[in-house]
């Protein structure tokens, strides 16, 4: 299996953060507000919102679209025809065309190496890949809400798009819409979708649930036993995972680090996270994590202990002695 590899050096990262600079406010002019993604003054909480206020509306069928290897796939020509209608500096343009077409080096682990130079997808790890990359699918969200027979018109369907992942939310799907979409992202865009996971969630329905950007919605039944059920948000399965193989990183009986600084990097990742997933209901998987934390730390000094390390006080119970040293309770 070959591992593709597009790292740009420090020298490119600096010219393209320069060109960021000055393309970004150009076309932030034009990009509409179902776009979310890597834009500045957004983010996935403002594509939640959306989402939340489409289904209390009562756009409760959604289309889950999964495009496949979306960076990889943009076809490059029509790339920058979209790019040139908006910027005529020819050194800038031809900056681009570098990045776009620079060589790719392909590993296949047994020392073995090629190198090509590919007519499709954006250089991932580019500082100015995902600006590239909103910029090819604005004509999908233009078509979207001004062609005549495009899902809005049609359905009065709304679009939440975050870079590639996208949903759109109606009160019925049926197939002129889904028709519609598939079409224009598949023959008009050139993209590829992944029928396996590109799927109608209709939300409501008993045991529907969509996860989007790691978070997900689901209609449960009241808390006190009503007979209604409320919009439930929460940090998806896969995010809990995550955060865990990243705390038991930490926590692992090979490393070596002392306490106090375990407690601090495991911090940097409890924060983080729960910055990210501080959205709807989410309350109950934080204690979960809270727990996991503290059992992975009991494990950590279990094996401490045979080194005769004692970090704790006489009587202290853990969860006290983690508190004194810092730990993050979410």
């Amino acid at each position: 299996m070959l591992l593709t590899l597009t790292v740009p050096c420090v020298r490119d990262r600096v010219v393209q953060t320069a060109v960021l600079l000055v393309m970004e406010p150009i076309f932030e002019a034009d990009f509409l507000d179902c776009s979310h993604g890597f834009r500045p003054g957004r983010g996935a909480h403002g594509a939640m919102d959306e989402i939340v206020f489409a289904l209390k509306r009562g756009q409760r069928e959604v289309w889950d679209a999964d495009l496949s290897s979306y960076f990889d796939s943009i076809p490059q020509d029509r790339l920058m025809q979209m790019v040139e209608r908006r910027i005529a500096d020819r050194s800038v343009l031809k900056l681009i065309r570098m990045w776009l077409r620079c060589a790719v080096v392909e590993e296949d682990g047994k020392g073995g190496r090629r190198i090509t130079k590919p007519r499709r997808g954006t250089p991932q790890g580019g500082v100015i890949s995902p600006l590239l990359a909103n910029i090819y699918l604005h004509d999908f969200d233009r078509a979207f809400y001004e062609e005549a027979h495009g899902a809005h018109h049609v359905a009065k369907a709304t679009l939440v798009r975050y870079a590639d992942d996208l949903v759109v939310l109606a009160r019925w799907m049926g197939p002129k819409v889904t028709g519609w979409l598939e079409g224009k992202l598949e023959e008009d865009l050139g993209l590829g979708l992944n029928r396996d996971k590109t799927r109608i969630v209709r939300m409501g329905r008993e045991g529907s649930s969509l996860d989007f950007l790691g978070f997900t919605l689901r209609y449960d039944r009241d808390l006190k036993g009503r007979s209604w059920r409320y919009l439930n948000v929460f940090p998806s399965k896969k995010a809990t995972g995550r955060v865990r193989e990243k705390i038991r990183a930490k926590t692992r009986s090979g490393y070596k680090k002392p306490l106090k600084e375990v407690v601090g990097e495991v911090n940097v990742i409890l924060k983080g996270w729960a910055n990210y997933f501080d959205y709807g209901y989410p309350r109950k998987e934080f204690r979960k994590t809270n727990h996991f934390a503290r059992c992975r730390f009991r494990r950590f000094l279990l094996n401490r202990s045979q080194r005769h390390s004692k970090p704790f006080r006489k009587g202290e119970s853990l969860y006290a002695g983690l508190q004194r040293y810092g730990l993050v309770y979410l």
